[in-house]
């Protein structure tokens, strides 16, 4: 299969992804009942890495579900063929059933890679470290889990991401300090110089969205667009209470 199978074509590998109408049985349903699906969604991509913001509930973590579908990966986070976390009990409605309704363009089709989920990534983790015990001939276990949070995080994207591959990472900073975001985008430009993986990640940091080369995009109820760093809410915000902390907080509490 050529998901598993290096290809000399520099990334992007999805070109493409758009809904297909056809597919949906009932718009007022979730995941279809958001707002930016309902126009005829689209969206093409044209550089390695792809960074996707916007303001909670408007649909982000939804869109790389189904995207992560869509690639043959779990809505809940993992690779292909893992399934690291039990729906069996799950309540919380995902975007998997967005990948059903989603077309995909591929030049080649890579889907190798992660779907990373900052709310799943112990289970994930665990499920690592247990499948590598259980092969007594294979490597030993990665041990994610004797690291502190951030340092866990840290270590599972250096592990996962010096391969040829596709990921897709959900709020990867949750779990890093500001100074561990900047060794996150060291790895980031470490990948965007090894030219053979595709990123896609949303975000709420300002600092992750400054990466430069990647192609930031602003999502709403109107749907995605490209946006500049300067002009989404999470960086006006950040600017305004860094030029007065105390009266940034006092209105803010106060309001």
């Amino acid at each position: 299969m050529r998901g598993s199978r290096p290809t000399r074509l520099p990334a992007p590998f999805l070109k493409r992804v758009w809904l297909d109408e056809d597919k949906v049985a009932d718009p007022s349903l979730y995941p279809f009942c958001l707002p930016f699906l309902a126009r005829g969604f689209e969206l093409g991509f044209d550089r390695a890495i792809t960074i996707i913001v916007g303001e909670n509930g408007t649909g982000k973590s939804t869109l790389l579900e189904g995207i992560a579908a869509l690639a043959g990966y779990d809505e809940a986070g993992g690779g292909k063929g893992y399934r690291p976390v039990d729906h069996s009990r799950a309540i919380e409605a995902m975007g998997g059933a967005l990948g059903d309704a989603l077309r995909a363009s591929w030049l080649p089709k890579i889907t190798s890679g992660w779907f990373f989920r900052a709310e799943s990534f112990f289970s994930v983790a665990r499920y690592l470290d247990e499948a590598a015990l259980d092969d007594p001939m294979g490597p030993p276990p990665p041990d994610f889990l004797s690291h502190s949070h951030g340092e866990g995080f840290l270590r599972f994207f250096e592990e996962r991401c010096r391969r040829q591959g596709f990921f897709i990472f959900d709020e990867p900073e949750s779990a890093l300090s500001p100074a561990r975001q900047m060794t996150f985008l060291k790895l980031l430009q470490r990948i965007e110089r090894a030219g053979h993986t595709q990123v896609i990640m949303a975000t709420h940091s300002p600092m992750l969205m400054a990466f430069p080369g990647a192609r930031l995009l602003g999502l709403s109820k109107y749907g995605l667009d490209p946006i500049a760093l300067e002009d989404t809410a999470h960086f006006r915000i950040m600017r305004e209470f860094c030029a007065d902390p105390a009266g940034f907080v006092e209105l803010a509490i106060e309001d």
